[in-house]
C-alpha cells in the first residue's frame, strides 16, 4: 500500500460525493413508497407537514427523462398568418385578406411555407402591387419602396423573432411551473417542441403554453343605456307575448334568444346562460340588428368564472363593456398570489408600474362609483365598483376558480403576452406505466450487460477479473453519482449509454491485464510486471477514452434531446471508468499483492 495514499484518499472522497448526492434520491424513493401505502387524507396532511422537505428531495433527486416517468409532449408551432395579419394593421384591406388566408390552407395542404406562398399568391393577384403598402419599418429599413422579397425577408425576420421570443417565454413559464428539467427546443422556423416531465394535466399544460395573458382594463357599458338596450334585443327576439321569467331560470318560451339567454336584472348583465349555450348566444347577438341596438362603444364579453344555478347548473354572465380598453397589461410589474381574508379564496395581487399607476389613479378617480372591468384574454374575470380613487396602483383579479388557476395566472402575467398565438399540433402524453416499463427495460438490461462481462472477467482473468467487477459496480454508482451532482437527466437513451460505458470500462482492464500476463511471459517479477503493464497501457487507454469522450462532447453540443441524453452518460461514463481501471484496480492489486503476488491471477 506504499505510495497509494493519495489513491484511497481520491477513492473515498469520490465515492464520499457519490453517496452524498445520491442520497436525496434514495430517500426520495423510500419517502415514495411510504406515501403510496397512505390513505388519500393521511397523505395530504402528511404532504402539507413535510411540504418543505418533500420538495427539497423532489429538487436534488436524480431527475428521470419524459420516456422514463412519463409527461407530456407537445409541438407547438407559431401562428404566422395571424402574426402577418397584426403586423399589417389598419392597413390590411379585403385582397390582403383573402392572400393570407388562401396561403395558410395552400400551405397547410401541400406542407410549404407560409411567407412564401402568400407572396407568390399576392403577385400572382396584383401583379402591379407591392406588399410595402402594408408593412413598414424605419429601423429595418423597409419602406414604400421596397420589394416584395424584401418585405419576405423582412416578415421572415419577424417570424423568427416571434419564435425565439416564444421560446423564452414558454420556458420562464415552465421554470415557475415547477417542471424538473424540460426540454424546450425550436424545430424548423416556426415550431417547438415542449418536452414535460412528471406532467400529465392536459388542460392546464394548455393554458401555459397557450396562455396569450392580454390583460385589460376597461370601463363598463353606461347603466342606462345598456338597460334599454338589454330590453330592446330580448323584444326583437320575442314571438310570444309572455316573456316574463325569473333571473336565473330559462322560460318556455318561442323568444329564440330567451331559449338560450336568462335575462338578468342588473344594470350591466345582459344575461346569464349555460356554458352550452354561449356560442348560439353570442351568434344572435353579433347579428347586424342588433349590433345596430348596442350602444355606441360597447360590447358584451362573458364572465370567466360561472355562477351557480337552478339544479346545479353553471350559469355564465354576459357582461356590457366599453369597447375602449383604458389599460393594458404591460403596465403589471409585479403579480402575487394572496387569499381574501374573508373567504380565504386566492386571488391575484398585481402592482402596476409609475405611469400605469397615474393611468389607474386618472380611472378610478374619474369613475367613483362605477364598475370597472378587469379582462384577461377576452373574459371578464370581475368588475368591482370603484370605491375611492386608487393612487398605489395596486389592484387584484378575483373569481379564479383555484390557487392552482391564480399560480399559472401569476406565471403568465409575469412572464409576458405571447408575440403571437401558439397552435398546438401534436399533443401525446406518456403514461407512468410507460415510463416503469422503460425503467425495467432498461434496468433489466444494464443487468444482463453487467452479469455477462462480469461472468466473462471472472472466467478469462480470475482474480483480477473480480478485481475489475467490483471495479466496474463503483463505476456504474460513480456515473448516477455525476448525473445527480451536475442536476442531468436520466432518460432512456442516457441508460443505453450506461450499458456502452459498461464495456469500455473493461475494455481499459483487458489491456491493462494483457500487458501485465506480456510482460510475466518475459521472466519479469509480479510487481515488475504491474508497473510495466499500467505503464505500457496507459497511452492506449487514454487515447481511446479521449477521442471518445470528444465525441460525446460533439454530440452534447449540437444534439438535442435523446441524443444529449446519451452523450451526457458518455461523457460521465468515460470519466469515471478511466478513475476506476486507472486508480481503484491499482489500489486494489498492490492491496492483494503487498504478501503473497501469487494469489493475484490474470488468467
Amino acid at each position: 500500500m506504499q505510495g497509494n495514499g493519495f489513491k484511497i484518499g481520491c477513492i473515498v472522497a469520490f465515492l464520499a460525493l457519490t453517496i452524498f448526492y445520491l442520497f436525496p434520491t434514495i430517500q426520495w424513493s423510500l419517502e415514495q413508497n411510504y406515501m403510496e401505502d397512505l390513505s388519500e387524507s393521511e397523505l395530504a396532511q402528511y404532504q402539507e407537514e413535510n411540504a418543505e422537505k418533500l420538495q427539497s428531495l423532489r429538487e436534488n433527486t436524480l431527475s428521470l427523462g419524459l420516456d422514463l416517468q412519463g409527461g407530456m409532449h407537445v409541438t407547438l408551432e407559431v401562428g404566422t398568418p395571424k402574426l402577418i395579419s397584426e403586423l399589417a394593421g389598419e392597413e390590411a384591406d379585403t385582397l390582403l385578406k383573402n392572400v393570407i388566408a388562401d396561403a395558410r390552407e395552400t400551405a397547410r395542404e401541400n406542407n410549404i411555407d407560409f411567407i412564401d406562398e402568400m407572396v407568390r399568391l399576392f403577385e400572382e393577384r396584383d401583379p402591379n402591387a407591392r406588399l410595402s403598402r402594408y408593412y413598414r419599418n424605419d429601423a429595418m429599413n423597409i419602406t414604400r419602396r421596397s420589394t416584395n422579397e424584401e418585405i419576405a425577408a423582412f416578415l421572415k425576420t419577424q417570424r423568427t423573432s416571434a419564435l425565439d421570443r416564444a421560446i423564452e417565454i414558454i420556458r420562464n413559464r415552465v421554470d415557475r411551473f415547477g417542471v424538473t428539467e424540460p426540454s424546450i427546443v425550436k424545430q424548423g422556423s416556426n415550431r417547438i417542441v415542449v418536452e414535460l416531465p412528471g406532467v400529465e394535466d392536459k388542460e392546464r399544460v394548455r393554458g401555459l403554453l397557450q396562455g396569450t395573458a392580454r390583460l385589460e382594463f376597461r370601463l363598463a357599458a353606461d347603466a342606462q343605456q345598456f338597460q334599454t338596450f338589454s330590453q330592446q334585443v330580448f323584444e326583437f327576439y320575442d314571438q310570444s307575448p309572455d316573456t316574463s321569467s325569473d333571473s336565473l331560470s330559462v322560460p318556455a318560451s318561442s323568444n329564440t334568444l330567451l331559449e338560450v339567454l336568462s335575462p338578468a336584472q342588473r344594470p350591466y348583465v345582459l344575461g346569464y346562460a349555460s356554458a352550452n349555450d354561449t356560442a348560439r348566444v353570442m351568434d344572435l347577438i353579433d347579428s347586424a340588428d342588433v349590433q345596430q341596438m348596442m350602444p355606441r362603444n360597447t360590447t358584451a364579453m362573458w364572465s370567466a368564472s360561472p355562477l351557480p344555478g337552478q339544479e346545479g347548473n353553471e350559469l355564465y354572465q354576459l357582461i356590457g363593456v366599453r369597447t375602449q380598453i383604458e389599460l393594458t397589461g404591460d403596465v403589471i410589474e409585479d403579480a402575487t398570489v394572496q387569499f381574501d381574508p374573508t373567504s380565504n379564496i386566492p386571488e391575484v395581487s398585481m402592482s402596476m408600474n409609475s405611469e400605469g399607476a397615474r393611468t389607474w389613479g386618472r380611472i378610478t378617480g374619474a369613475n367613483i362609483g362605477k364598475p370597472v372591468a378587469i379582462v384577461l384574454d377576452g373574459y371578464v374575470y370581475s368588475y368591482p365598483n370603484v370605491e375611492s380613487k386608487i393612487s398605489g396602483g395596486q389592484s387584484s383579479i378575483t373569481g379564479l376558480d383555484n390557487l392552482e388557476e391564480a399560480k399559472d395566472l401569476v406565471n403568465i402575467l409575469l412572464s409576458g403576452a405571447l408575440p403571437a398565438p401558439l397552435d398546438i399540433l401534436e399533443e401525446r402524453t406518456v403514461g407512468a406505466t410507460l415510463g416503469q416499463a422503460s425503467i425495467n427495460a432498461g434496468l433489466n438490461s444494464v443487468l444482463v450487460g453487467l452479469a455477462i462481462v462480469a461472468i466473462f472477467m471472472m472466467v478469462y482473468y480470475r482474480v483480477g477479473g473480480s478485481i475489475a467487477d467490483l471495479a466496474l459496480i463503483l463505476n456504474i454508482i460513480f456515473i448516477l453519482g455525476i448525473l445527480a451532482a451536475f442536476k442531468a437527466t436520466l432518460t432512456l437513451p442516457g441508460i443505453a449509454g450506461i450499458v456502452l460505458t459498461i464495456g469500455m470500462a473493461v475494455d481499459a482492464n483487458v489491456l491493462i491485464f494483457d500487458r501485465i500476463r506480456e510482460e510475466q511471459r518475459t521472466g519479469k517479477t509480479f510487481k515488475a510486471s504491474i508497473e510495466a503493464g499500467y505503464a505500457n497501457a496507459m497511452s492506449a487507454i487514454v487515447d481511446a477514452n479521449v477521442t471518445t469522450f470528444f465525441v460525446g462532447l460533439i454530440l452534447f453540443s449540437f444534439g438535442v434531446g435523446p441524443i444529449k441524453g446519451f452523450a451526457v452518460t458518455l461523457m460521465a461514463g468515460i470519466a469515471s471508468s478511466l478513475f476506476s481501471a486507472i486508480v481503484i484496480t491499482r489500489v486494489i492489486v498492490d492491496y492483494l499483492s503487498r504478501n503473497k503476488p501469487d494469489s493475484v491471477t490474470f488468467g
